[in-house]
């Protein structure tokens, strides 16, 4: 029986006493009797009463310490997660393939903020500095991975206290109803508070028009937002190059908050070769020489042929293709390897070449 019930059963216990007192008419020495009996009955409720309320101000005494010994552990082991150094960021970013200019202009960046910073903890003036930034380009050709990377610089540079990336296209920050954009806008810029926003094919926010497009709400609200926590949000636009020339000069606050661009070429069919055998080399993968060949081929050819083919996006797609083919082959194989497990041939790769359009 708990606490609860206990003191339910005293109480009716009590009840039922004094109904029978009142009920019965007896002599002065039994009602005597019966007064006494109820005194103790009542010393021995109020006694049970403290009880209870003892035990409920233990309980949440023991519950309070248990959340605050869970909040302190939290606490420790956000402070306990090591902090990336600058140099280690820098040296990852040697390791992308391509994108030399784009290094350079993060390099260029890296310095001054560096120096920036530097100048206030001397107490020297320093001029605003605007970090938001357009990227322009074709689909895969590294724009959302240098996003994440200049996040994290941020970060490691104390510019950001968060340092997350939170990625969203048109359809994240725009409704379909009068009143509904700037919640929905206004909630994505909450989330990247502290850390980048990015969105990706920005320039859809302003080509649609008509009375019920709202793309123009969430670019307003994204606006007022910069000016107001400038120190605390980066936002990063992205998208085709003229596209993206043409969003930024449909509105005189996006012209004055976004002046920092960066261009991101296509891969040249190097490059789109390299990024394939990372790929193989990341999934313990190994290209035949002759496979090799045919795909440095058909990397050259659709580069300058497809311009919906996708860069890095359209190796990955072929990546995937030739690990089907491999998978189709190996299952008719009577005897299946430990090499022939890594190996891709050239009738994977030719066989995957002959699916058919390898953006889907």
């Amino acid at each position: 029986m708990n606490n609860k019930d206990e003191l339910i059963r005293l109480q009716n216990e009590l009840i039922r006493t004094m109904t029978e007192n009142n009920l019965k008419r007896i002599n002065t020495d039994f009602w005597g009797s019966t007064a006494s009996s109820l005194d103790d009955l009542q010393k021995e409720l109020e006694q049970r009463t403290a009880e209870i309320g003892r035990a409920n101000e233990t309980k949440e005494q023991m519950l309070a310490e248990e959340e605050k010994k869970t909040a302190d552990e939290a606490v420790t082991e956000q402070v306990e997660e090591p902090a990336e150094s600058i140099e280690d960021l820098k040296a990852e970013m040697q390791t992308y393939i391509g994108l030399e200019h784009i290094k350079e202009e993060v390099q260029d960046l890296i310095n001054l903020v560096t120096v920036y910073q530097l100048r206030r903890q001397h107490d020297l003036p320093v001029t605003d500095l605007s970090l938001h930034m357009v990227f322009s380009g074709n689909p895969g050709t590294g724009k959302t991975m240098i996003a994440r990377l200049m996040a994290r610089i941020y970060k490691t540079l104390g510019i950001l206290k968060g340092g997350q990336l939170v990625e969203v296209d048109r359809s994240g920050l725009v409704a379909g109803y009068v009143g509904q954009t700037a919640a929905k806008t206004m909630e994505v810029l909450e989330k990247a508070r502290g850390g980048v926003l990015f969105i990706d094919e920005a320039y859809t926010l302003s080509r649609r028009g008509g009375e019920n497009d709202f793309g123009r709400e969430a670019i307003d609200t994204m606006l007022k937002y910069m000016e107001d926590h400038r120190d605390e949000i980066v936002v990063i636009v992205a998208g085709y190059v003229e596209l993206m020339e043409e969003f930024v000069h449909s509105n005189p606050g996006l012209e004055s908050r976004f002046n920092r661009f960066m261009h991101f070429p296509d891969y040249t069919g190097e490059e789109l070769l390299a990024i394939f055998q990372m790929r193989c080399e990341k999934s313990c993968y190994v290209l035949a020489d002759d496979a090799k060949n045919t795909v440095q081929q058909y990397l050259n050819e659709v580069r300058q042929t497809n311009k919906t083919f996708g860069n890095a996006r359209g190796v990955r797609n072929l990546f995937e293709k030739v690990l089907v083919q491999q998978a189709n082959r190996l299952a008719a194989a009577e005897t299946v390897t430990r090499q022939s497990l890594m190996e891709l041939t050239l009738a994977d790769v030719e066989a995957a070449l002959g699916t058919g359009d390898l953006n889907q």
